[in-house]
């Protein structure tokens, strides 16, 4: 470098302010849109908080129990607001305590930005037996997100930052990870404006988008299934719906979509009773796993998909015609060249079978439905309802009625027991003037129930509703039925729930009505902080017979 170019290098970096890697992290946090950090601190990452300390104002920490609870809370977040959030954990053991959380992200959609300490530098793949050394950090996050990278100095931080966000909302929902390694965070350069993360958007494919509005315009019994890839979608399918007069349904990710009272919306067993006779399905935003393996396809069914997710299209069968691509925006240029169809009514049919369905329902599961009524009867219209793995839980995919988009916080196929306490502190705290309400088995209710005070030190008035049947209730009924009555490793000691929630100054009560389930939530709703309502319960009846249906097309 000759004197001329040494002395201009040195004037940009006077004229440029010198930022830390956590300043820059933290600026670029901010620039995304992302107001809170779901958190523990620890030594790995102390300069980092200690940067953080002069910005709570524009990022506020929300610090939990567990890794594990902090990790659930910014995917709870994120899938109750369908917007970026965030976490940061210690490398090793802490990032591990949260990766079944990052699993469930990855799996449901959720666009978290996980954000890990390293060991210093000098020692990363070294094997030395750092504090928290794992080996292959950096692989294992990789494996649980759809981008990832490592900072080494605050020279790189503005461009991986910006680049890492960038795939955060561009695409497919899904977490992305950025490692610092410990010595990192301090480390400080002159940066420039931080640049703006864009979306990278696929542009609408017209010919295509023709072609979907032909085979549509002709179909005589056409359906429409969404899933999470349609949640920011729902205005868009429900014109559509009504223009088509073609039912609507989802299994679990897309409830809410459509609003279950409409008379185009189908539960999930109903669109099985309609699937032998559909000739055009419109799959929107669904990977539409339970229809090609469970209930069978053959020549006579035309499948359109719409999915922003190239690879997710062929995995299991090719559709007549992929459309890859955003939700909103392909349905809305749907709607735009779709000319005038003939009319082919379809409430009235449909009325009749979900009736029936209804019927079918609560005369095979009573209990469940009783309980189940009474959530809905509680949860104002706005309101929010966290499931679990537990059996109203199961009960309420089918049987609760959904009524707006991002509305019914649900594991998706990754069925995750436990999950239930911490993810609905994040989506409390993401939505704090949405009523949210928290139901959980005994069994799930213990795994993450630290959090409870975490729900309490920010005040977040959360209804937790934990039937109470001693017991991991599922695993213990199919050793019964299914393994001549041998009963292991399924039954429960309990703590008194309403004394546990007690201690940890929440409000509690204990029911054994659906009257007073509902009077119990109503209450807990308009108090001021969180609480907890135990419901003793017996054995329930499998209520699966309406989630698994049998094939009923093709060979």
């Amino acid at each position: 470098m000759d004197e001329r170019t040494a002395a201009q290098s040195a004037q940009r970096s006077n004229a440029q302010p010198h930022r830390s890697t956590a300043d820059i992290v933290i600026d670029s946090l901010v620039g995304a849109g992302i107001d809170k950090l779901y958190c523990l601190p620890g030594v790995q990452n102390d300069p980092f908080f200690d940067a953080l300390w002069h910005r709570q104002s524009d990022l506020k920490p929300i610090h939990s129990r567990h890794e594990q609870g902090a990790a659930y809370m910014a995917m709870g977040a994120a899938l109750a607001t369908g917007k970026p959030q965030a976490c940061c954990l210690v490398p090793g053991v802490g990032f591990l305590n949260g990766a079944t959380a990052f699993a469930t992200a990855y799996s449901t959609g959720a666009p978290v930005m996980i954000l890990l300490s390293q060991i210093p530098m000098a020692q990363i793949g070294r094997g030395f037996g750092a504090l928290h050394e794992v080996v292959d950090q950096t692989g294992i996050l990789r494996s649980m997100t759809k981008a990832s990278r490592r900072i080494d100095s605050a020279f790189e931080a503005p461009n991986a930052m910006q680049a890492i966000l960038s795939d955060l909302v561009s695409g497919r929902p899904r977490p992305v990870g950025v490692e610092v390694p410990t010595d990192v965070w301090a480390n400080a350069a002159p940066t420039a404006a931080l640049a703006a993360a864009e979306p990278r958007v696929a542009p609408v494919d017209w010919a295509l988008i023709e072609r979907a509005a032909e085979l549509l315009a002709k179909a005589e019994r056409p359906l429409i299934i969404v899933g999470g890839g349609a949640q920011g979608a729902s205005r868009e399918v429900r014109e559509l719906s009504e223009r088509l007069q073609a039912p609507v349904t989802a299994l679990r990710m897309g409830l809410g979509v459509m609003d279950a009272r409409h008379a185009l919306a189908a539960p999930w067993a109903v669109a099985h009773q309609l699937w032998p006779a559909a000739d055009v399905v419109l799959a929107i935003g669904s990977r539409m796993s339970v229809p090609y393996r469970g209930w069978g396809t053959d020549k006579k069914l035309t499948i359109i998909r719409i999915e922003t997710d190239a690879e997710e299209i062929g995995r299991i069968e090719r559709p007549t015609l992929g459309i890859v691509g955003d939700a909103k925006a392909n349905v809305a240029a749907l709607l735009e060249v779709l000319k005038p169809v003939k009319q082919r009514p379809m409430t009235a049919e449909l009325a009749e079978r979900k009736a029936k369905f209804t019927a079918a329902v609560e005369s095979e599961l009573p209990e469940q439905i009783g309980w189940v009524k009474a959530l809905r009867t509680a949860l104002p219209e706005d309101g929010i309802l966290v499931e679990e793995m537990t059996q109203i839980g199961y009960a309420s995919r089918f049987a609760f009625p959904v009524y707006n988009p991002r509305s019914y916080i649900t594991s998706g196929f990754q069925g995750t027991l436990g999950w239930g306490v911490a993810t609905t502190v994040g989506v409390k705290a993401a939505l704090p003037d949405r009523p949210v309400v928290s139901i959980n088995g005994d069994g799930g209710f213990m795994f993450t129930m630290p959090e409870l005070a975490t729900a309490v030190h920010f005040k977040l008035p959360i209804v937790f509703v934990v039937f109470n049947d001693n017991a991991y209730g599922n695993v213990q009924r199919i050793q019964k039925e299914s393994f001549n009555g041998h009963v292991i490793a399924s039954d429960l000691t309990n703590p008194d729930f309403v004394k546990l929630a007690d201690s940890f100054g929440a409000r509690a009560a204990r029911v054994t009505t659906p009257a007073e389930l509902t009077a119990a939530i109503t209450a807990g709703l308009g108090a001021d902080l969180p609480t907890v309502i135990e419901v003793p319960v017996g054995a329930m009846k499998a209520p699966f017979q309406f989630m698994n249906l049998r094939r009923v097309r093709g060979g």
